[in-house]
């Protein structure tokens, strides 16, 4: 499985191949490319999808200098020059939406479509910072006990049944290997006003039980971009909703890129 050097990073990535429309997708906080790993089954060999480990998480190796999202984007069109693909569907889901978002805003002539799962175009409230803040600091002062990864987990994936095998995952992680996404995804930039510029046609899904981004910020973002096609609740789903709803998000996924993507390619 293949690593490439982008940007003074060396970027992991999954290219499933082949000659279909190409799929970018980037994964949320904590988690790495695995987590699309239903979307892939229902998506190949229709698409050909590339997954990556963003800067900080998964096998991707960082230079160990502080990022912004700003730069992940720059990546992930790199990974796209380095492969050989003009045009992509972006997506990601949370902080993978971010990225997404800004790829669309930096390179719009690169984005097929937007895939925008659990994410937002706004920042978090001065409380919710105050208690990701707090996290943090136990976190290097403590490490990942348990109570923390619990507390993470329930956030990201809701009911016990969906954590593994991302909490085994997390209770490897170094004390400090956080400090920089965490500070990338604490100090992003608010693009709320900007998203209306972008013209690529998008879809946006939101679990109804999520406590990370609430789905009202969802709807926002709906209805700030400039050529949202649909808004897909996602019931009883928590933070990662294709991770632990595959069944509610994969078939409005097919749809949509059945009429937006896969249409565009053949006209």
């Amino acid at each position: 499985m293949p690593h490439v050097e982008l940007n003074g990073q060396k970027i992991f990535y999954e290219d499933s191949g082949g000659d279909g429309p190409a799929i970018v997708f980037g994964h949320g906080f904590l988690m790495d490319h695995t987590m699309f790993d239903a979307q892939v089954r229902v998506l190949v060999p229709k698409y050909r999808v590339i997954r990556h480990d963003q800067r900080g998480f998964g096998q991707t190796q960082t230079d160990g200098k502080p990022f912004t999202y700003w730069d992940c984007a720059d990546d992930a069109v790199r990974l796209c020059d380095h492969l050989g693909i003009e045009r992509a569907v972006f997506g990601g889901m949370s902080q993978g939406g971010f990225v997404s978002l800004r790829v669309a805003l930096r390179y719009p002539d690169r984005v097929r479509a937007l895939v925008l799962i659990s994410t937002q175009a706004g920042v978090d409230d001065a409380e919710k910072l105050a208690g990701y803040r707090q996290m943090l600091d136990s976190w290097r002062q403590f490490g990942l006990v348990v109570p923390l990864r619990e507390a993470i987990a329930t956030l990201i994936l809701g009911g016990r049944e969906h954590w593994e095998p991302w909490i085994s995952k997390w209770a490897t992680l170094p004390q400090e290997a956080m400090v920089d996404p965490t500070l990338c995804l604490l100090e992003r930039d608010d693009i709320t006003e900007r998203v209306g510029t972008i013209s690529a046609p998008a879809i946006v899904f939101h679990g109804t039980a999520d406590l990370s981004i609430h789905i009202d910020r969802a709807r926002m973002l709906y209805e700030k971009l400039g050529n949202a096609k649909r808004f897909v609740e996602v019931p009883g789903a928590a933070h990662a909703a294709n991770v632990t709803h595959p069944e509610v998000v994969n078939g409005p996924l097919v749809e949509f890129l059945r009429e937006y993507v896969a249409s565009a390619r053949a006209s």
